[in-house]
């Protein structure tokens, strides 16, 4: 991320509405997203567990205060048709946002490991720097959430029902699954708190990303 902000949503699809939520993801949804004013890019993970259709979606803002700015409520008070037929049926959601405290590597990993934390870290730098240097670990980032921010009433948020939220965001991009696993090792490690609450952390790939400063919108 390049931005001082961000915003990560985890949300289950059902099998039955699969190509709907795709097509509605790449085709609108995060078109509108990128272009509306702070947002810069944005990149769609999907769970590679198995019997699943999970997806985390992670948009690079350009400051915090986007999250609860005029240009973004506007559009979160005025989902397209399409977005009313497809939040209702969006399960397990998970929407935070806030400030993007650390960074550690370079460029992006082709595999994920996004983790919701309860609170923030003691020593996120020195954490980030552990695991960056493992083998196959392109980048670690840290982000703190900002309630206050996400938990703007909305048209779109009350088209869902049982919303959750969390305390912080770790993100672990790695070359490969085998060295996102070992990296993981080295949290228990470095940080055996964040390793207990997820002893088996979900792990996405990439599908999809748009990045507002590149694409044409023509």
């Amino acid at each position: 991320m390049r931005g001082s902000g961000f915003l990560a949503i985890w949300s289950d699809v059902e099998p039955a509405d699969l190509v709907d939520y795709r097509h509605w993801l790449t085709r609108e949804h995060t078109t509108e997203r990128v272009t509306t004013e702070g947002f810069l890019a944005c990149r769609v993970f999907a769970a590679t567990q198995t019997g699943i259709n999970r997806f985390f979606i992670l948009y690079e803002l350009s400051t915090p205060e986007v999250l609860d700015g005029p240009a973004y409520l506007a559009r979160l008070n005025a989902p397209t048709p399409w977005s009313q037929a497809i939040m209702p049926r969006l399960r397990n959601f998970i929407r935070g946002g806030g400030s993007v405290t650390v960074r550690a590597g370079r460029g992006e990993g082709a595999t994920l490991a996004a983790v919701r934390l309860a609170q923030p870290l003691a020593d996120a730098e020195g954490f980030a720097a552990a695991i960056v240097a493992c083998d196959g670990v392109a980048a670690v980032q840290v982000g703190v959430t900002d309630p206050a921010r996400t938990s703007v009433p909305t048209k779109e948020k009350g088209m869902r029902s049982g919303d959750a939220s969390f305390a912080g965001l770790l993100m672990i991009e790695a070359l490969d699954e085998a060295s996102l696993r070992n990296a993981w090792r080295r949290v228990g490690d470095v940080a055996p708190d964040i390793a207990c609450s997820a002893d088996d952390p979900e792990i996405y790939r990439g599908i999809f990303a748009l990045d507002a400063r590149i694409a044409d919108f023509g």
